[in-house]
């Protein structure tokens, strides 16, 4: 490890935190843009699924080139792939084009691009941080990123309400460009920044023979890296709880916009505040677990997050008053970070370099096809149900939730430090 570690994960994390602030500002224009133009369930389940469903497919694959090839060039790629669908739509824009299609297409190649970089980036941090600063680094990671998508909400309304939309478009481009310049020349890591030195530790070296057509070498690493989970129950049990915790939660994910505008108001300021407090809440719940690391199993933590996230949602829909529900927003926002961090550790602890790409992206699948996969039932029904009774029943099954994160010796034998 190099000795200037922190100067690299400080260049890093403030690089992707730019251009994550570009694609935040475009991701909310498309969302506020759809729910306020058609006050739809429905559509709020289309845009979830052109969002997320692309990046279910693509996971896979990203995370085999996250283990193969150099980390640095996969994630510069997927930044640059959302920059160029994001230029194509301002130019769309640009000569009168604008139809909802050419959102939702945007949206799907975003979708792609971030299937094929969070792996990368999960598995690229390990490279450069020590092992025993993971637990504050992801949580100085999150609250970084949080600070980006508190601006980005501001910046989206005000630009929505000022500027063209092509406008939106062009300054995720620009800001993928600076953090591109930032990570090829500014961050080193140790050696090739492909799967670090765990290119030496996959298995059983095979001859050209054995490895077959590149093609099937891809799937070949894929059955291996969900072979690596199925071996390694605590992997499993996690995943199994997430899949669940994703869908219950995805009402307060996509419904929340549609519920705000459905029964406070549906001015644009109400969703930016809204937003504003829920990525204030987790910027300083980023910096509370990164100061104070969490318990000495992660696992409470993970089921303390779990089960006052829950309690939140329940509060969501029984609030009566918007700024009451911003408060409670903001609370959501303060506990989110202590079901993340912990989690995104513990891979990165307890999981072999070799396998870290493709067990990451075996993960990010199950949040990308749960959460749309729970609007599927829920968009549809938000249009014939109140949004805050589905919020209170769904509230109480993420509460139910926390009590295997603690109940089960698997897992809290993963958690301890």
């Amino acid at each position: 490890m190099e000795t200037n570690w922190k100067r690299n994960i400080a260049l890093f994390l403030g690089g992707q935190a730019l251009t994550l602030f570009g694609s935040m500002v475009v991701q909310y224009a498309i969302l506020w843009h759809i729910t306020l133009k058609t006050q739809s369930g429905t559509m709020m389940t289309v845009f979830a699924v052109a969002g997320f469903i692309p990046m279910f497919f693509i996971s896979p694959f990203g995370g085999v080139w996250a283990d193969r090839f150099n980390r640095k060039y996969i994630i510069n790629i997927a930044d640059g792939s959302i920059a160029l669908a994001s230029l194509a739509v301002a130019a769309f824009l640009f000569f009168g084009i604008d139809h909802t299609g050419i959102l939702l297409a945007c949206a799907v190649a975003r979708s792609l691009g971030q299937g094929v970089q969070n792996p990368a980036v999960g598995a690229f941090i390990p490279q450069i941080v020590p092992q025993e600063h993971l637990t504050r680094v992801n949580g100085i990671q999150g609250s970084i990123q949080s600070g980006a998508m508190l601006a980005a909400p501001l910046a989206s309304g005000a630009l929505m309400n000022f500027a063209a939309l092509e406008t939106l478009f062009l300054l995720d481009v620009v800001t993928a460009a600076a953090g591109i310049g930032v990570l090829a020349f500014l961050v080193h890591s140790p050696g090739p920044a492909q799967a670090g030195a765990a290119r030496s530790e996959p298995g059983p070296e095979r001859t050209p023979e054995q490895s077959g057509p590149q093609g099937i070498g891809y799937f070949r690493d894929l059955k291996e890296g969900i072979r690596y989970v199925g071996r390694h129950s605590f992997i499993l049990r996690l995943i199994v709880l997430s899949v669940a915790f994703f869908i219950a939660v995805s009402p307060t994910a996509f419904l929340t916009t549609l519920q705000v505008s459905r029964d406070f108001g549906r001015e644009v300021w109400r969703l930016t505040v809204i937003e504003t407090a829920f990525l204030g809440g987790m910027i300083a719940g980023g910096l509370t677990v990164s100061l104070w690391g969490g318990f000495k199993n992660r696992m409470y933590t993970m089921a303390l997050s779990t089960a006052l996230c829950g309690i939140e949602a329940v509060g969501l829909g029984l609030a009566p008053h918007f700024w009451l529900y911003t408060a409670v927003m903001a609370l959501m926002g303060f506990t989110m970070p202590f079901y993340n961090t912990p989690v995104m550790t513990i891979l990165q602890t307890r999981v072999e370099p070799a396998y870290m790409g493709r067990v990451l992206a075996v993960f990010n699948m199950t949040a990308s096809i749960m959460m749309p996969a729970g609007m599927l039932f829920f968009g549809p029904l938000a249009d014939v149900a109140a949004i805050d009774h589905l919020l209170i029943v769904t509230g109480v099954v993420i509460v139910l939730l926390s009590v295997p994160f603690v109940g089960s010796k698997t897992l809290r034998t993963a958690g301890a430090l």
